[in-house]
Protein backbone atom coordinates (compact mmCIF):
# COMPACT_ATOMS: atom_id res chain seq x y z
CA UNK A 1 0.00 0.00 0.00
CA UNK A 2 1.42 3.36 -1.05
CA UNK A 3 1.26 6.18 1.49
CA UNK A 4 2.06 9.78 0.68
CA UNK A 5 4.46 11.86 2.68
CA UNK A 6 2.22 14.74 3.70
CA UNK A 7 3.43 18.33 3.91
CA UNK A 8 2.95 20.06 7.27
CA UNK A 9 0.73 23.11 7.41
CA UNK A 10 -0.84 25.65 9.68
CA UNK A 11 -4.25 24.46 10.85
CA UNK A 12 -7.34 26.42 11.85
CA UNK A 13 -7.59 24.48 15.12
CA UNK A 14 -4.31 25.74 16.55
CA UNK A 15 -3.53 28.52 19.00
CA UNK A 16 -1.00 29.96 16.55
CA UNK A 17 -3.64 30.39 13.87
CA UNK A 18 -6.53 31.59 16.05
CA UNK A 19 -4.68 34.01 18.31
CA UNK A 20 -1.77 35.15 16.13
CA UNK A 21 -2.22 34.67 12.40
CA UNK A 22 -5.95 35.38 12.17
CA UNK A 23 -5.86 38.33 14.59
CA UNK A 24 -2.93 40.04 12.85
CA UNK A 25 -4.35 39.40 9.37
CA UNK A 26 -7.80 40.78 10.16
CA UNK A 27 -6.51 43.76 12.14
CA UNK A 28 -4.34 44.85 9.19
CA UNK A 29 -7.25 44.13 6.84
CA UNK A 30 -9.60 46.31 8.92
CA UNK A 31 -7.36 49.40 8.83
CA UNK A 32 -6.75 49.26 5.08
CA UNK A 33 -8.75 51.93 3.20
CA UNK A 34 -9.87 50.29 -0.05
CA UNK A 35 -10.70 46.99 -1.70
CA UNK A 36 -7.39 46.81 -3.59
CA UNK A 37 -5.28 47.14 -0.47
CA UNK A 38 -7.54 44.73 1.42
CA UNK A 39 -7.24 42.17 -1.35
CA UNK A 40 -3.46 42.59 -1.16
CA UNK A 41 -3.57 41.85 2.58
CA UNK A 42 -5.63 38.70 1.99
CA UNK A 43 -3.34 37.54 -0.84
CA UNK A 44 -0.11 38.03 1.12
CA UNK A 45 -1.65 36.41 4.20
CA UNK A 46 -2.87 33.47 2.13
CA UNK A 47 0.54 32.88 0.58
CA UNK A 48 2.20 33.03 4.01
CA UNK A 49 -0.42 30.61 5.35
CA UNK A 50 0.15 28.18 2.48
CA UNK A 51 3.96 28.58 2.65
CA UNK A 52 3.84 27.19 6.18
CA UNK A 53 3.87 23.77 4.53
CA UNK A 54 6.95 24.66 2.47
CA UNK A 55 7.81 27.56 0.13
CA UNK A 56 8.12 25.23 -2.86
CA UNK A 57 4.46 24.32 -2.53
CA UNK A 58 3.56 27.98 -3.02
CA UNK A 59 5.45 27.93 -6.32
CA UNK A 60 3.32 24.98 -7.46
CA UNK A 61 0.12 26.80 -6.51
CA UNK A 62 1.26 29.97 -8.28
CA UNK A 63 2.42 28.01 -11.32
CA UNK A 64 -0.85 26.11 -11.69
CA UNK A 65 -2.78 29.36 -11.29
CA UNK A 66 -0.60 30.93 -14.01
CA UNK A 67 -1.36 28.05 -16.37
CA UNK A 68 -5.10 28.50 -15.83
CA UNK A 69 -4.79 32.28 -16.05
CA UNK A 70 -3.10 32.07 -19.46
CA UNK A 71 -5.44 29.34 -20.66
CA UNK A 72 -8.57 31.28 -19.69
CA UNK A 73 -7.23 34.49 -21.25
CA UNK A 74 -6.56 32.68 -24.53
CA UNK A 75 -10.00 31.02 -24.42
CA UNK A 76 -11.63 34.41 -23.92
CA UNK A 77 -9.50 36.08 -26.59
CA UNK A 78 -9.85 33.68 -29.52
CA UNK A 79 -12.75 31.88 -31.21
CA UNK A 80 -10.77 29.56 -33.44
CA UNK A 81 -8.71 27.60 -30.93
CA UNK A 82 -10.86 27.82 -27.78
CA UNK A 83 -11.27 24.05 -27.44
CA UNK A 84 -7.54 23.48 -27.97
CA UNK A 85 -6.65 25.92 -25.18
CA UNK A 86 -9.24 24.32 -22.89
CA UNK A 87 -7.87 20.82 -23.46
CA UNK A 88 -4.28 21.98 -23.06
CA UNK A 89 -5.04 23.75 -19.78
CA UNK A 90 -6.97 20.79 -18.38
CA UNK A 91 -4.25 18.32 -19.39
CA UNK A 92 -1.55 20.36 -17.62
CA UNK A 93 -3.64 20.94 -14.49
CA UNK A 94 -4.85 17.35 -14.15
CA UNK A 95 -1.41 16.09 -15.13
CA UNK A 96 0.24 17.97 -12.26
CA UNK A 97 -2.41 16.63 -9.87
CA UNK A 98 -1.79 13.10 -11.13
CA UNK A 99 1.99 13.39 -10.79
CA UNK A 100 1.90 14.51 -7.19
CA UNK A 101 -1.03 12.39 -6.04
CA UNK A 102 -0.99 9.18 -8.07
CA UNK A 103 2.58 8.50 -9.27
CA UNK A 104 3.49 6.34 -6.29
CA UNK A 105 0.17 4.50 -6.40
CA UNK A 106 0.62 3.73 -10.10
CA UNK A 107 4.23 2.58 -9.70
CA UNK A 108 3.35 0.37 -6.75
CA UNK A 109 0.66 -1.41 -8.78
CA UNK A 110 3.05 -1.82 -11.72
CA UNK A 111 5.64 -3.33 -9.38
CA UNK A 112 3.10 -5.78 -7.99
CA UNK A 113 2.43 -6.96 -11.55
CA UNK A 114 5.87 -7.01 -13.19
CA UNK A 115 8.32 -6.74 -10.29
CA UNK A 116 9.79 -3.30 -10.99
CA UNK A 117 10.65 -0.56 -10.26
CA UNK A 118 12.37 -1.65 -7.06
CA UNK A 119 12.36 1.81 -5.50
CA UNK A 120 9.22 3.94 -5.44
CA UNK A 121 9.86 7.66 -4.91
CA UNK A 122 8.27 9.31 -1.88
CA UNK A 123 6.52 12.33 -3.34
CA UNK A 124 5.30 14.97 -0.91
CA UNK A 125 1.59 15.54 -1.42
CA UNK A 126 0.98 19.31 -1.61
CA UNK A 127 -1.68 20.29 0.91
CA UNK A 128 -4.99 21.13 -0.74
CA UNK A 129 -3.90 20.35 -4.30
CA UNK A 130 -7.11 18.42 -5.03
CA UNK A 131 -9.23 21.37 -3.92
CA UNK A 132 -7.48 24.24 -5.63
CA UNK A 133 -7.00 22.20 -8.82
CA UNK A 134 -10.75 21.63 -9.03
CA UNK A 135 -11.43 25.30 -8.31
CA UNK A 136 -9.14 26.41 -11.12
CA UNK A 137 -10.59 23.81 -13.49
CA UNK A 138 -14.12 25.05 -12.76
CA UNK A 139 -12.96 28.60 -13.52
CA UNK A 140 -11.41 27.67 -16.87
CA UNK A 141 -14.43 25.60 -17.93
CA UNK A 142 -16.83 28.37 -16.92
CA UNK A 143 -14.82 30.84 -19.02
CA UNK A 144 -15.02 28.39 -21.91
CA UNK A 145 -18.79 28.14 -21.42
CA UNK A 146 -18.94 31.97 -21.33
CA UNK A 147 -20.52 31.87 -17.88
CA UNK A 148 -17.85 34.19 -16.43
CA UNK A 149 -15.34 36.56 -18.05
CA UNK A 150 -11.65 35.70 -18.00
CA UNK A 151 -9.88 37.47 -15.12
CA UNK A 152 -7.33 39.93 -16.53
CA UNK A 153 -5.50 40.42 -13.24
CA UNK A 154 -3.35 37.42 -12.32
CA UNK A 155 -3.12 38.52 -8.68
CA UNK A 156 -6.91 38.43 -8.30
CA UNK A 157 -7.10 34.94 -9.79
CA UNK A 158 -4.32 33.86 -7.43
CA UNK A 159 -6.31 35.32 -4.54
CA UNK A 160 -9.30 33.20 -5.60
CA UNK A 161 -7.17 30.05 -5.75
CA UNK A 162 -5.06 30.69 -2.64
CA UNK A 163 -7.53 32.33 -0.24
CA UNK A 164 -6.61 30.73 3.08
CA UNK A 165 -10.22 30.38 4.20
CA UNK A 166 -10.80 27.42 1.92
CA UNK A 167 -7.63 26.66 -0.07
CA UNK A 168 -6.55 23.68 2.05
CA UNK A 169 -9.71 21.59 2.37
CA UNK A 170 -12.56 23.40 0.69
CA UNK A 171 -15.36 23.95 0.24
CA UNK A 172 -14.70 24.01 -3.51
CA UNK A 173 -15.66 27.59 -4.38
CA UNK A 174 -16.80 28.46 -7.89
CA UNK A 175 -15.25 31.58 -9.37
CA UNK A 176 -18.72 32.62 -10.54
CA UNK A 177 -19.86 32.73 -6.90
CA UNK A 178 -17.15 35.11 -5.69
CA UNK A 179 -15.77 37.08 -8.62
CA UNK A 180 -18.06 40.05 -7.90
CA UNK A 181 -17.09 40.01 -4.22
CA UNK A 182 -13.40 39.85 -5.09
CA UNK A 183 -13.80 43.08 -7.03
CA UNK A 184 -16.28 44.83 -4.77
CA UNK A 185 -17.65 43.67 -1.43
CA UNK A 186 -19.04 45.15 1.74
CA UNK A 187 -18.81 43.64 5.20
CA UNK A 188 -21.60 44.53 7.61
CA UNK A 189 -21.62 44.14 11.38
CA UNK A 190 -24.21 41.40 10.90
CA UNK A 191 -21.78 39.52 8.63
CA UNK A 192 -18.98 39.85 11.17
CA UNK A 193 -21.24 38.66 14.00
CA UNK A 194 -22.47 35.66 12.04
CA UNK A 195 -18.93 34.92 10.91
CA UNK A 196 -17.52 34.93 14.43
CA UNK A 197 -20.32 32.65 15.63
CA UNK A 198 -19.87 30.26 12.72
CA UNK A 199 -16.10 30.14 13.23
CA UNK A 200 -16.56 29.48 16.96
CA UNK A 201 -18.97 26.61 16.28
CA UNK A 202 -16.53 25.06 13.82
CA UNK A 203 -13.59 25.42 16.21
CA UNK A 204 -15.57 23.71 18.98
CA UNK A 205 -16.67 20.92 16.63
CA UNK A 206 -13.05 20.19 15.80
CA UNK A 207 -11.31 20.75 19.14
CA UNK A 208 -13.96 19.28 21.45
CA UNK A 209 -15.93 16.73 19.45
CA UNK A 210 -14.02 15.53 16.37
CA UNK A 211 -10.73 15.17 18.24
CA UNK A 212 -12.53 13.38 21.08
CA UNK A 213 -14.11 10.90 18.67
CA UNK A 214 -10.71 10.38 17.00
CA UNK A 215 -9.19 9.52 20.38
CA UNK A 216 -11.91 6.92 20.93
CA UNK A 217 -11.16 5.31 17.55
CA UNK A 218 -7.46 5.17 18.44
CA UNK A 219 -8.27 3.52 21.79
CA UNK A 220 -10.52 0.90 20.20
CA UNK A 221 -8.80 -0.11 16.95
CA UNK A 222 -5.21 -1.43 16.86
CA UNK A 223 -2.99 -0.64 13.91
CA UNK A 224 -1.88 -4.23 13.26
CA UNK A 225 -4.03 -6.86 11.58
CA UNK A 226 -3.18 -9.61 14.09
CA UNK A 227 -4.29 -7.45 17.00
CA UNK A 228 -7.42 -6.39 15.12
CA UNK A 229 -8.43 -10.05 14.79
CA UNK A 230 -8.67 -10.27 18.57
CA UNK A 231 -10.64 -7.03 18.99
CA UNK A 232 -14.19 -7.51 20.17
CA UNK A 233 -17.13 -7.02 17.82
CA UNK A 234 -18.57 -4.27 20.03
CA UNK A 235 -15.26 -2.38 19.94
CA UNK A 236 -15.15 -2.52 16.12
CA UNK A 237 -18.77 -1.35 15.88
CA UNK A 238 -18.24 1.44 18.39
CA UNK A 239 -15.10 2.54 16.53
CA UNK A 240 -17.06 2.60 13.25
CA UNK A 241 -19.72 4.84 14.79
CA UNK A 242 -17.06 7.10 16.32
CA UNK A 243 -15.26 7.42 12.99
CA UNK A 244 -18.58 8.17 11.31
CA UNK A 245 -19.13 11.00 13.80
CA UNK A 246 -15.50 12.15 13.57
CA UNK A 247 -15.33 12.53 9.82
CA UNK A 248 -18.53 14.58 9.66
CA UNK A 249 -17.67 16.76 12.65
CA UNK A 250 -14.09 17.24 11.40
CA UNK A 251 -14.91 18.13 7.82
CA UNK A 252 -18.04 20.18 8.56
CA UNK A 253 -16.01 22.02 11.23
CA UNK A 254 -13.49 23.08 8.60
CA UNK A 255 -16.30 24.25 6.32
CA UNK A 256 -17.95 26.13 9.20
CA UNK A 257 -14.69 27.91 9.97
CA UNK A 258 -14.06 28.70 6.30
CA UNK A 259 -17.56 30.11 5.84
CA UNK A 260 -17.23 32.08 9.08
CA UNK A 261 -13.88 33.62 8.14
CA UNK A 262 -15.27 34.49 4.72
CA UNK A 263 -18.22 36.32 6.29
CA UNK A 264 -15.85 38.36 8.47
CA UNK A 265 -14.40 39.98 5.33
CA UNK A 266 -17.51 40.02 3.14
CA UNK A 267 -17.30 36.71 1.24
CA UNK A 268 -20.46 34.59 1.19
CA UNK A 269 -19.55 30.98 0.49
CA UNK A 270 -22.19 28.36 -0.17
CA UNK A 271 -23.02 25.72 2.41
CA UNK A 272 -21.05 22.48 2.09
CA UNK A 273 -23.09 20.27 4.42
CA UNK A 274 -26.79 19.98 5.21
CA UNK A 275 -26.93 17.46 8.08
CA UNK A 276 -26.30 14.36 5.94
CA UNK A 277 -26.94 11.91 8.79
CA UNK A 278 -30.65 12.71 8.80
CA UNK A 279 -30.93 11.63 5.14
CA UNK A 280 -33.60 9.02 4.32
CA UNK A 281 -31.72 7.50 1.37
CA UNK A 282 -28.22 7.27 -0.01
CA UNK A 283 -29.26 9.63 -2.80
CA UNK A 284 -30.43 12.13 -0.19
CA UNK A 285 -27.19 11.63 1.75
CA UNK A 286 -25.13 12.72 -1.24
CA UNK A 287 -27.31 15.79 -1.73
CA UNK A 288 -26.30 16.79 1.79
CA UNK A 289 -22.67 15.60 2.08
CA UNK A 290 -19.74 17.63 0.67
CA UNK A 291 -22.13 19.53 -1.56
CA UNK A 292 -19.40 21.47 -3.37
CA UNK A 293 -17.65 18.26 -4.52
CA UNK A 294 -20.91 16.58 -5.53
CA UNK A 295 -21.98 19.61 -7.54
CA UNK A 296 -18.53 19.79 -9.19
CA UNK A 297 -18.76 16.20 -10.48
CA UNK A 298 -22.38 16.78 -11.47
CA UNK A 299 -21.70 19.93 -13.50
CA UNK A 300 -18.29 19.09 -14.98
CA UNK A 301 -18.42 15.30 -15.44
CA UNK A 302 -21.90 13.81 -15.06
CA UNK A 303 -23.92 16.30 -17.13
CA UNK A 304 -21.32 16.58 -19.94
CA UNK A 305 -21.44 12.78 -20.21
CA UNK A 306 -25.21 12.99 -20.72
CA UNK A 307 -26.46 12.86 -17.13
CA UNK A 308 -29.71 10.95 -16.77
CA UNK A 309 -31.13 12.09 -20.12
CA UNK A 310 -29.85 8.97 -21.83
CA UNK A 311 -30.76 5.31 -21.99
CA UNK A 312 -30.51 3.33 -18.71
CA UNK A 313 -27.27 1.51 -19.63
CA UNK A 314 -25.57 4.76 -20.61
CA UNK A 315 -26.88 6.39 -17.44
CA UNK A 316 -25.39 3.59 -15.35
CA UNK A 317 -22.09 4.02 -17.19
CA UNK A 318 -22.15 7.77 -16.47
CA UNK A 319 -22.71 7.04 -12.78
CA UNK A 320 -19.88 4.51 -12.81
CA UNK A 321 -17.44 7.06 -14.21
CA UNK A 322 -18.48 9.71 -11.67
CA UNK A 323 -18.21 7.43 -8.65
CA UNK A 324 -14.95 5.86 -9.76
CA UNK A 325 -13.48 9.35 -10.07
CA UNK A 326 -15.05 10.43 -6.77
CA UNK A 327 -13.37 7.55 -4.98
CA UNK A 328 -10.04 8.09 -6.70
CA UNK A 329 -10.15 11.84 -5.93
CA UNK A 330 -10.19 11.07 -2.22
CA UNK A 331 -6.93 9.19 -2.27
CA UNK A 332 -4.39 7.04 -4.10
CA UNK A 333 -5.49 3.75 -2.60
CA UNK A 334 -7.76 0.92 -3.69
CA UNK A 335 -10.00 1.28 -0.65
CA UNK A 336 -11.04 4.74 -1.86
CA UNK A 337 -11.84 3.35 -5.32
CA UNK A 338 -13.84 0.57 -3.64
CA UNK A 339 -15.60 3.19 -1.52
CA UNK A 340 -16.66 5.10 -4.63
CA UNK A 341 -17.85 1.94 -6.39
CA UNK A 342 -19.74 0.93 -3.25
CA UNK A 343 -21.82 4.10 -3.50
CA UNK A 344 -22.25 3.57 -7.23
CA UNK A 345 -23.87 0.19 -6.52
CA UNK A 346 -26.11 1.62 -3.78
CA UNK A 347 -27.26 4.52 -5.94
CA UNK A 348 -27.99 2.29 -8.94
CA UNK A 349 -29.91 -0.05 -6.61
CA UNK A 350 -32.02 2.83 -5.28
CA UNK A 351 -32.62 4.26 -8.74
CA UNK A 352 -33.46 1.13 -10.72
CA UNK A 353 -34.55 -1.47 -8.14
CA UNK A 354 -36.09 0.35 -5.18
CA UNK A 355 -37.17 3.31 -7.35
CA UNK A 356 -37.36 5.64 -4.36
CA UNK A 357 -39.27 8.80 -5.18
CA UNK A 358 -41.68 9.92 -2.51
CA UNK A 359 -40.33 11.39 0.69
CA UNK A 360 -41.69 9.23 3.51
CA UNK A 361 -43.04 10.37 6.86
CA UNK A 362 -43.26 8.96 10.35
CA UNK A 363 -42.13 5.41 10.97
CA UNK A 364 -41.23 4.74 7.34
CA UNK A 365 -38.92 7.75 7.24
CA UNK A 366 -37.27 6.69 10.51
CA UNK A 367 -36.76 3.18 9.12
CA UNK A 368 -35.27 4.47 5.88
CA UNK A 369 -32.99 6.85 7.78
CA UNK A 370 -31.79 3.99 9.98
CA UNK A 371 -31.04 1.82 6.93
CA UNK A 372 -29.20 4.72 5.29
CA UNK A 373 -27.08 5.25 8.42
CA UNK A 374 -26.10 1.57 8.45
CA UNK A 375 -25.09 1.75 4.77
CA UNK A 376 -23.14 4.98 5.32
CA UNK A 377 -21.44 3.61 8.43
CA UNK A 378 -20.20 0.58 6.49
CA UNK A 379 -19.05 2.94 3.74
CA UNK A 380 -16.92 4.80 6.28
CA UNK A 381 -15.35 1.50 7.32
CA UNK A 382 -14.22 1.03 3.71
CA UNK A 383 -12.93 4.59 3.79
CA UNK A 384 -11.05 4.11 7.07
CA UNK A 385 -9.24 0.82 6.43
CA UNK A 386 -6.72 1.63 3.70
CA UNK A 387 -5.51 -1.98 3.99
CA UNK A 388 -8.30 -4.11 2.51
CA UNK A 389 -7.19 -7.17 4.47
CA UNK A 390 -7.82 -5.23 7.68
CA UNK A 391 -11.24 -4.23 6.39
CA UNK A 392 -12.05 -7.91 5.84
CA UNK A 393 -10.76 -8.75 9.33
CA UNK A 394 -12.89 -5.98 10.87
CA UNK A 395 -16.03 -7.13 9.06
CA UNK A 396 -15.48 -10.69 10.27
CA UNK A 397 -14.80 -9.41 13.77
CA UNK A 398 -18.16 -7.66 14.02
CA UNK A 399 -19.83 -11.09 13.75
CA UNK A 400 -17.16 -12.73 15.99
CA UNK A 401 -15.92 -14.85 13.07
CA UNK A 402 -12.29 -14.26 14.08
CA UNK A 403 -12.78 -16.27 17.25
CA UNK A 404 -13.11 -13.00 19.14
CA UNK A 405 -15.67 -12.05 21.79
CA UNK A 406 -18.49 -9.65 20.98
CA UNK A 407 -18.16 -7.53 24.14
CA UNK A 408 -15.11 -6.95 26.28
CA UNK A 409 -13.96 -4.61 29.01
CA UNK A 410 -12.24 -2.23 26.58
CA UNK A 411 -15.40 -1.52 24.59
CA UNK A 412 -17.48 -1.19 27.76
CA UNK A 413 -14.99 1.17 29.43
CA UNK A 414 -14.46 3.42 26.39
CA UNK A 415 -18.22 3.70 25.87
CA UNK A 416 -19.07 4.52 29.49
CA UNK A 417 -16.18 6.98 29.87
CA UNK A 418 -17.23 8.87 26.76
CA UNK A 419 -21.01 8.57 26.82
CA UNK A 420 -21.52 12.32 27.26
CA UNK A 421 -19.12 13.08 24.39
CA UNK A 422 -20.99 10.64 22.16
CA UNK A 423 -24.37 12.15 23.06
CA UNK A 424 -23.21 15.70 22.28
CA UNK A 425 -21.53 14.53 19.06
CA UNK A 426 -24.74 12.86 17.89
CA UNK A 427 -26.70 16.01 18.75
CA UNK A 428 -24.22 18.10 16.73
CA UNK A 429 -24.98 15.95 13.67
CA UNK A 430 -28.68 16.95 13.77
CA UNK A 431 -30.39 20.26 12.93
CA UNK A 432 -31.88 20.53 16.44
CA UNK A 433 -29.64 23.33 17.75
CA UNK A 434 -30.04 25.52 14.61
CA UNK A 435 -33.80 24.94 14.79
CA UNK A 436 -33.84 26.23 18.38
CA UNK A 437 -31.77 29.25 17.32
CA UNK A 438 -34.19 30.02 14.46
CA UNK A 439 -37.13 29.70 16.86
CA UNK A 440 -35.72 32.37 19.18
CA UNK A 441 -34.72 34.52 16.20
CA UNK A 442 -38.32 34.52 14.94
CA UNK A 443 -39.57 35.48 18.38
CA UNK A 444 -37.03 38.29 18.41
CA UNK A 445 -38.39 39.64 15.14
CA UNK A 446 -41.98 39.53 16.42
CA UNK A 447 -41.16 41.57 19.58
CA UNK A 448 -44.67 41.20 20.95
CA UNK A 449 -46.03 39.37 23.94
CA UNK A 450 -44.41 38.42 27.22
CA UNK A 451 -42.90 35.25 25.80
CA UNK A 452 -41.42 37.03 22.79
CA UNK A 453 -39.84 39.67 25.01
CA UNK A 454 -38.26 36.95 27.14
CA UNK A 455 -37.15 35.15 23.99
CA UNK A 456 -35.42 38.31 22.79
CA UNK A 457 -33.41 38.44 26.01
CA UNK A 458 -32.50 34.76 25.80
CA UNK A 459 -31.53 35.05 22.13
CA UNK A 460 -29.37 38.14 22.68
CA UNK A 461 -27.65 36.51 25.66
CA UNK A 462 -26.96 33.32 23.74
CA UNK A 463 -25.56 35.11 20.68
CA UNK A 464 -23.16 36.98 22.96
CA UNK A 465 -22.20 34.17 25.32
CA UNK A 466 -22.10 31.06 23.12
CA UNK A 467 -19.22 32.11 20.79
CA UNK A 468 -17.09 33.24 23.74
CA UNK A 469 -17.86 30.07 25.65
CA UNK A 470 -17.08 27.82 22.68
CA UNK A 471 -13.77 29.55 22.01
CA UNK A 472 -12.87 29.31 25.71
CA UNK A 473 -13.63 25.58 25.88
CA UNK A 474 -11.76 25.01 22.63
CA UNK A 475 -8.77 26.90 23.99
CA UNK A 476 -8.67 24.60 27.02
CA UNK A 477 -8.80 21.56 24.73
CA UNK A 478 -6.05 22.89 22.45
CA UNK A 479 -3.56 23.94 25.12
CA UNK A 480 -0.73 21.44 25.03
CA UNK A 481 -2.36 19.57 22.16
CA UNK A 482 -0.14 18.17 19.43
CA UNK A 483 -0.47 18.85 15.71
CA UNK A 484 -3.95 17.67 14.72
CA UNK A 485 -4.76 18.49 11.09
CA UNK A 486 -8.20 18.04 9.62
CA UNK A 487 -8.90 14.66 8.03
CA UNK A 488 -9.49 16.07 4.56
CA UNK A 489 -6.04 17.67 4.43
CA UNK A 490 -4.73 14.37 3.06
CA UNK A 491 -7.10 14.50 0.07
Amino acid sequence: MFLHKEAPCMVFSSLLFVFVFLVICYLIYAIMPGIRSRNAVLLVSSLIFYAWGGPRLVLLLMGMTLVCYIGARMIGRTERHRRLWLVLTLVISLGLLAVFKYTGFLLENIRSLVGFPEVIPQITLPIGISFYTFQLISYVVDVYRREVPAQKNYALLLLYAALFHQCIAGPIIRYSDVHEEILNRRCTLSDVSRGVTRFSVGLAKKALLANGCAAMVADLIPTESAALAGTSGAAILLAAVCYMLEIYLDFSAYSDMAIGMGLMVGFHYRENFNYPYVADSVTDFWRRWHISLSSFFRDYVYIPLGGNRVRPLRHIFNMLVVWFLTGLWHGASWNFVLWGLYYFVLLVFEKYVLRLKKQPHGVLRALRTACTLVAVCFGWMIFYYTDLSMLFTACRGIFTLNGNAFLDMTARTVFLNNIFLLAVSVLACTPLCPAIGKFFARRREEKSGTFSCAAVGVYDALTAIVPVGLVGLSLLALVGNSYNPFLYFRF
